[in-house]
């Protein structure tokens, strides 16, 4: 090996030396920025304006990741801390969600008052249905006499959800037959006009099945008078 070639090699050497140094003074800078900013946590950012005292659904926030030591000890970490909540004033988009920006939803607003029946745990929405859902109530009803059809009728539609209870245990109905021995069921309660208080008590009294359908977020439209009662012998 020449000269000029014992050169070549010690300037390769050199280089690789070099190339690792550098590589080590990144990492090193990386780790120190790591150690500077800490872990990373969940956060949720506003994606597009929403009014004052809105409802709040999981769809208005995006997630994000963000350092826990630059988020504030107010800042929303879970959507489930926005059920039955809305709006104090304006949410920006892209505000970090916090949550002085929203407040219980109110129990009653003018004109409802409050209505709590057992519903089967077997034909409700089990484990779905939290406050603040919104949900249709559907009721199965005998024909009123020996010939007449059974029918399936939406008596009460967007009815708000204000409370969900515990499971219990009770003793069968003696006028139901259908029914033999214990039934689960849970204590709904709803925010209700006078006249849907009086259908979905009617219905928790005489039906022969109270079942609930969850309403997705932000759909809450009627159904037409014609879709509300069902009759198999008409279904075509």
């Amino acid at each position: 090996m020449n000269s000029r070639q014992r050169r070549g090699v010690i300037l390769l050497i050199l280089s690789v030396v070099c190339a690792l140094g550098a590589f080590a003074g990144v990492l090193s800078v990386i780790d120190d920025v790591k150690s500077k900013v800490g872990p990373e946590v969940t956060a949720y950012r506003v994606r597009s304006d929403v009014a004052p005292y809105a409802t709040l659904n999981t769809s208005q926030f995006e997630k994000i990741e963000m350092p826990e030591r630059w988020l504030s000890s107010n800042a929303i970490t879970s959507l489930r801390e926005i059920q039955g909540k809305i709006a104090v004033t304006t949410l920006r988009k892209g505000s970090l969600l916090q949550s002085d920006m929203i407040v219980d939803q109110p129990a009653l607003q003018a004109g409802e008052q409050e209505v709590a029946i057992m519903i089967d745990a077997a034909t409700g929405v089990a484990g779905k249905i939290t406050p603040g859902s919104r949900v249709n109530v559907y009721a199965t009803f005998e024909g009123r006499k020996q010939g007449d059809p059974d029918q399936s009728k939406i008596i009460v539609t967007n009815a708000r959800v204000l409370d969900v209870g515990r499971l219990t245990s009770l003793e069968p109905d003696s006028k139901s037959q259908d029914r033999q021995g214990p039934t689960d069921a849970v204590p709904i309660t709803f925010a209700l006009s006078t006249i849907d208080a009086q259908r979905i008590t009617y219905a928790e009294s005489f039906a022969q099945r109270v079942r609930l359908a969850l309403v997705a977020p932000g759909s809450e439209t009627t159904v037409p008078d014609k879709d509300r009662t069902y009759e198999l012998a008409t279904d075509k």
